[in-house]
């Protein structure tokens, strides 16, 4: 005996395909304690761009707590030595790189 059908057409089939990988990758990225991504591809110009560049910024953020707590982690002699050293100058890098982000969209 065959199933009865849950969708009534094949494109209601793959739209249901869609929604499920869609809430699959927004459970993924909260249980990585990431934001969420911006639903920008149906704005137009400027505020898709903005929309984007947040995101970026937050996601730096992130990163860059995440390089934090990792340095702290770390033993002061590992964190004086070599490896320590070449840690900070990338967290410096990115603090860099967040504090652009940060001062492009104060402009927008």
């Amino acid at each position: 005996m065959p199933q009865p059908r849950k969708h009534a057409s094949p494109a209601e089939k793959q739209s249901a395909y869609r929604k499920r990988c869609a809430r699959t990758r927004q459970i993924e990225l909260a249980r990585k304690g990431l934001p969420p991504l911006p639903a920008i591809a149906t704005m137009p110009g400027w505020p898709r761009w903005n929309a984007s560049l947040t995101a970026a910024y937050l996601l730096v953020e992130r990163t860059l707590e995440e390089m934090r707590e990792y340095f702290d982690e770390r033993s002061e002699e590992w964190q004086e030595g070599e490896r320590g050293g070449e840690y900070q100058e990338r967290i410096d890098t990115v603090q860099t790189a967040l504090d652009a982000l940060d001062e492009f969209n104060h402009l927008g």
